[in-house]
């Protein structure tokens, strides 16, 4: 798919088609073993190495290797909050306002929703060659990060989420596909660390593949 005229995504009002089809993908506990290729778990956010993507060279000639990747990071809280049926991201590290996901069809979901969401639809996705980036649990409780491993060529299946208990952060490399952190229920904030630079490489799962991740919360 050529891509190359796709205007930046609306993340407050991303207007999505109806009838979508829902893809579920597999919730997978985050441990040492389990988010290896995608990251690592943090003890302490202060000892959290990140990594910052060298400038790519523009042709033969290497860019010198103490230069390039000096860009360094950019911090803040993310604040991660159900309002109904309606999930909702900011990190300030960034100035971003998102709709992360939905607890109901897009077209039926209200702020004025009183249920507790047993799912998250999930419409959008991105990821940041720049450099990694770390979400690390300021209220200690439990959290999810859906991800995918590095490629253009992403689909619905190539999708996981993990569930973090919360007594530890989750950094992830450049190029993992994820869409913020999301809440259970209720507010959550985390510290978030990430390249300064803030390239992003979106995926619209509605318009691009006529569906919405689905991640159950009724077994968790």
């Amino acid at each position: 798919m050529n891509m190359s005229n796709q205007s930046p995504p609306d993340y407050l009002n991303p207007a999505l088609p109806t009838g979508l089809t829902h893809f579920r993908i597999p919730i997978i506990e985050a441990t040492d073993e389990s988010v290896k290729g995608y990251g690592w778990l943090v003890d302490d956010p202060l000892t959290c190495q990140m990594e910052i993507t060298r400038w790519p060279a523009q042709g033969w000639r290497p860019v010198d290797t103490d230069s390039g990747d000096e860009g360094g990071t950019t911090e803040g809280i993310f604040h991660s909050e159900w309002k109904g049926d309606i999930l909702y991201g900011s990190n300030e590290a960034v100035g971003g306002h998102y709709i992360l996901g939905y607890a109901k069809e897009p077209e039926s979901a209200s702020e004025q929703g009183t249920e507790k969401p047993d799912q998250i639809l999930l419409w959008h996705a991105n990821y940041h060659p720049d450099g990694g980036q770390l979400f690390f649990p300021l209220d200690k409780r439990p959290f999810l990060v859906p991800v995918a491993l590095p490629g253009d060529d992403i689909s619905p299946e190539k999708f996981i989420c993990f569930l973090c208990k919360g007594d530890k952060g989750l950094y992830i490399h450049a190029n993992i596909w994820h869409e913020g952190v999301f809440a259970l229920q209720g507010k959550q904030r985390f510290l978030d660390r990430q390249g300064a630079v803030h390239a992003r490489v979106s995926v619209d799962f509605a318009r691009e593949f006529n569906c919405l991740l689905q991640i159950p919360l009724d077994s968790i």
